[in-house]
């Protein structure tokens, strides 16, 4: 069933990585573990078959390396290579090389990524699938001449938007045209330092938006999709927590929404996994295409437990030249999932990163309930990275037993040694918004900025 993925290259580090392996030998494939040199006694090379050092902590030298990667792959005798998502999940000329190198890449082809990690390009191709879009400029703007002119016809507030960015970077609010004169060069020269390109386009800013993202699978030829994703609790753009399915979406909508990603898919020929990602403004009851995410998600778990569908198994076989085995009857949606993510992140000084030594890490149990980590107590957390130490996801007949089942699972968390955002993801379930489901995509920012004046003016 696996034809050419037999022995897998993990090329990721951390939970995903050993969420990949696990996957793996469960199909009976290989895996084979990278690091660098401080994660060599990380969990997911404890697990994997066999792994190879790629170079030392800074990720531009191992785990961004795709030299170093290549050759792991031919000193293993790897077939194939998975990125996980993050470092060079979305890289169109990684999975290029990989191909070019005689391996199977697991993920869609590099013209999809290219065409879906180019904000224009995805939009326009979205607007080709009959898929509905946030009104703005049809591509990017070559200047401020032409964002005036697509200001007048859209009106403010307005987002300005890297063409090449993506994971909530690259993106300024302006409110009027004197606002859209400062920021235009600045975002455009904010977009050519971070992503290589300085294109930018502008899209009308959503107030009070809900952020709602349907998982789907290709073939290549046919798509389905595993439901939609509530991932609108952010800060600075990132989630915080998700939850599947869309709490307060109405039905009609949910059907709208999830069948337009699918025509998006199936337009671009999509293979594999991938997430289409929308604003929904509840006011009016329509949602409109942001994006589209060419890889594994951090949040599939809650779609993995309303679906009983294990995701990373479907991305091999169908790497491996599956076609879809299942239809879109097959998938049954049951009960409600919610994931909070875990970071040794210190909420009492900014969200700082607190990296050090786990002397404790006692994670929850009980019924229903999942921890995806690639940590374990006695093991440090190195600086080099990106700050999540787990992900503690939970399952409820509905939404109220889910909330309840979260909150006694984050009450069960016990970590020393490093400060964690887990007393923080607690309180926020306790808020009678997010207990509602009635949130949006600046709710948790407003919050903490009000905490944050409410602070200055005691002292």
């Amino acid at each position: 069933m696996t034809g050419g993925v037999q022995t897998l290259l993990v090329a990721n580090r951390g939970e995903i990585a050993l969420r990949i392996v696990r996957a793996a030998q469960e199909l009976g494939i290989r895996s084979v573990a990278v690091c660098s040199e401080v994660d060599v006694d990380s969990l997911h090379v404890e697990h994997a078959d066999s792994h190879v050092v790629i170079g030392p902590a800074s990720a531009t030298k191992s785990y961004l390396n795709v030299d170093a990667l290549l050759a792991a792959a031919e000193e293993a005798g790897a077939d194939s290579v998975h990125p996980g998502y993050g470092f060079l999940s979305e890289n169109a000329e990684f999975a290029q090389r990989v191909i070019d190198a005689g391996l199977t890449w697991v993920g869609p082809a590099p013209e999809a990524i290219r065409q879906m990690g180019d904000k224009a390009a995805a939009r326009a191709a979205a607007e080709r699938a009959d898929v509905p879009t946030v009104p703005g400029s049809d591509g990017p703007v070559s200047g401020l001449d032409e964002a005036r002119e697509v200001a007048e016809t859209v009106g403010y507030p307005l987002a300005i938007k890297a063409s090449a960015g993506g994971g909530g970077r690259g993106i300024r609010i302006v409110a009027n045209p004197e606002e859209l004169a400062a920021q235009v060069p600045v975002a455009q020269a904010e977009a050519k330092a971070a992503f290589g390109s300085g294109e930018v386009y502008l899209e009308r800013f959503v107030a009070r938006a809900k952020h709602i993202e349907v998982q789907v699978i290709g073939d290549g030829t046919r798509a389905i999709h595993f439901g939609e994703r509530e991932c609108s609790l952010q800060r600075r753009r990132q989630k915080v927590i998700e939850e599947a399915p869309a709490p307060g979406l109405p039905d009609s909508v949910r059907e709208e929404l999830t069948a337009s990603a699918v025509r998006l898919a199936e337009r671009v020929g999509y293979s594999g996994a991938g997430t289409v990602e929308y604003l929904y403004d509840p006011a009016i009851q329509e949602f409109f295409f942001i994006e589209m995410n060419t890889r594994i998600q951090v949040e599939h778990p809650v779609t993995e437990m309303i679906t009983g569908h294990d995701l990373v198994k479907e991305q091999l076989l169908i790497a491996a030249g599956n076609a879809l085995s299942i239809t879109q009857d097959d998938v049954q949606f049951t009960g409600h999932s919610i994931e909070a993510r875990l970071n040794a992140e210190n909420p009492d000084f900014d969200f700082l990163p607190s990296p050090g030594h786990l002397d404790v890490f006692r994670m929850p149990g009980g019924p229903f309930v999942r921890v995806d980590s690639g940590f374990e107590a006695g093991r440090g957390v190195p600086p080099f990275y990106d700050s999540m130490l787990a992900k503690i996801i939970v399952w409820g007949r509905d939404r109220d037993e889910a909330l309840s089942r979260l909150a006694r699972a984050l009450d069960e968390v016990e970590v020393q040694g490093i400060a964690t955002t887990v007393a923080f993801k607690r309180r926020l379930l306790d808020l009678p918004e997010v207990r509602s489901g009635d949130y949006h995509t600046t709710y948790l920012e407003d919050m903490l900025r009000a905490e944050g004046s409410s602070d200055k003016e005691a002292t």
